[in-house]
């Protein structure tokens, strides 16, 4: 038998009836399992976004976080760990409880930053972060975390400028650090104004991306730019 023949009879072997019913039958469980797989992160995310919604945001951390452990190169979950538990620290009074919330959210956040370099939204939720210890004590960590903030927002706007979390939360960032000193908070106005803009033509870059923070863009321009 000559090399042709070999080869013709090979293939004539590979594709017999019970050898390419086995491969349609390996490529159909594949299928199904990438397709279910992905429907369990697509449920899961919603199911957090879902408790988050109806004001249980503990819960929704904790099914953030298990879907962390689960999608180990997705940025997201870890990312919405952080972001709640920077969020609900603004108003928390207790030091030891904020820490551990505050300690939390920078250890989640390492995990999304290892996992999506030069991300804006990442780098806004960082500034957020440092932000709160400001809040919760100026004196102490004003001066050091100060800098570290507008740093955050000027390396995010350079990324992303058209984005209006970044957009929003610079230009609050700038307007709270005038009003601090005692300045005129007017000239900051139509970076609020465009900030707000954005948000109507802003599309989140994939599913479950961020896609918050108009309603208290908006709240800010109402509040600090009353027309006279």
């Amino acid at each position: 038998m000559n090399e042709s023949t070999e080869l013709e009879t090979d293939f004539y072997n590979f594709t017999k009836p019970d050898i390419m019913k086995k491969l349609i039958l390996f490529l159909f469980v594949f299928s199904s399992l990438a397709i279910n797989a992905q429907s369990k992160y697509q449920q899961g995310m919603q199911k957090a976004f879902e408790l988050w919604n109806n004001n249980q945001p503990w819960e929704a951390a904790n099914l953030f976080e298990r879907i962390a452990q689960a999608e180990t190169d997705n940025w997201l979950p870890p990312f919405y760990v952080a972001q709640i538990n920077v969020l609900y620290s603004f108003n928390e009074k207790d030091e030891e409880k904020l820490t551990a919330q505050l300690t939390n959210a920078q250890d989640f956040l390492n995990d999304a930053k290892a996992l999506s370099k030069d991300n804006a939204e990442i780098l806004v939720l960082q500034a957020q972060l440092h932000t709160a210890w400001i809040v919760f004590d100026g004196a102490k960590y004003g001066m050091t975390l100060s800098p570290k903030i507008a740093g955050l927002y000027d390396q995010a706007y350079t990324i992303e400028p058209d984005n209006p979390r970044v957009a929003s939360g610079k230009v609050e960032w700038d307007l709270g650090t005038a009003r601090w000193f005692g300045k005129d908070t007017k000239p900051f106005c139509d970076d609020l104004k465009k900030a707000v803009a954005l948000f109507e033509a802003y599309e989140p870059k994939g599913e479950f991306y961020p896609n918050g923070g108009a309603e208290y863009a908006r709240q800010s321009l109402a509040q600090n730019c009353k027309e006279e």
